[in-house]
């Protein structure tokens, strides 16, 4: 396989590397994954009972429960169609506005920014195993990059925002100080890094003032160090920290029919 990319001559990775370092975090995440449903369906038989005395968690059990409950028409006031809360809820976060639009525009700003950027990394490696198998397309993998480009740089800026945000509340609102703990600064220092590396490696390949006027050879040790990261951070790392909630909390949006 040909060159990806490399820390030095020495210490580089082919694409072929790349795909198995990517294997392995999306078998980290569904391992975690796994052990979290299985936690949270533990002797459980539906929402709002004890998990049953020396049962072994499911997550087929917990999927099932989950799926029912889903289903299940509710009478609660609260309760909404399935797609308005999908979509007004769940995407668009509308509790988190009613009661503040500054933690609103941080929500949904990182929420947005995260996954679009996730599903366009998604798109452009479907697009250069495609090319791997031999397949072609009426466009190469290079014209598909510079296409992805202009919705990267949105939707990169837009977790910028979010982030920048988040670390302006916990500077400067003292509630929010008060209760943040290291962890927390952690996880948000990962994701500012993530952000930041991502300009930062994007600027060197094009010469963008962001680039830092790093040589371009350095581009491929940048594109790297953000890659491994990402795939680590944002995919490998999410069942076993507190960003977790953002699979838990919409299953529970959804199970609960909107409302508060």
């Amino acid at each position: 396989m040909e060159y990806f990319s490399g820390l030095s001559e020495f210490i580089k990775m082919t694409f072929a590397q790349a795909i198995i370092f990517a294997a392995i975090a999306i078998l980290i995440f569904l391992y975690g994954m796994i052990g979290a449903l299985q936690k949270w369906g533990s002797g459980v038989t539906g929402y709002g009972l004890e998990p049953q005395a020396g049962q072994k968690g499911s997550a087929i059990r917990f999927l099932k429960t989950w799926w029912s409950q889903v289903r299940e028409a509710s009478h609660a006031p609260h309760a909404k169609p399935l797609l308005e809360v999908l979509i007004f809820d769940v995407l668009f976060q509308r509790r988190i506005l009613k009661r503040s639009s500054l933690r609103w525009i941080m929500h949904f700003s990182i929420f947005a920014g995260w996954m679009t950027l996730f599903a366009l990394s998604g798109m452009m490696f479907t697009v250069e195993m495609i090319e791997k198998l031999g397949i072609e397309l009426p466009f190469t993998t290079a014209q598909f990059r510079d296409f992805l480009s202009f919705p990267n740089y949105i939707f990169g800026y837009l977790l910028l925002v979010g982030v920048l945000i988040a670390i302006v509340r916990r500077l400067f609102i003292t509630e929010v100080r008060e209760a943040s703990i290291m962890y927390d600064w952690i996880l948000l220092a990962g994701v500012f890094i993530i952000t930041i590396t991502g300009f930062w490696a994007d600027g060197i390949r094009n010469g963008l003032i962001w680039g830092l006027g790093l040589n371009p050879m350095t581009a491929p040790p940048a594109a790297l160090f953000h890659s491994v990261i990402s795939l680590l951070f944002c995919i490998a790392a999410v069942p076993y920290t507190k960003y977790i909630h953002v699979i838990a909390t919409p299953l529970a949006i959804l199970a609960n029919k909107g409302g508060e």
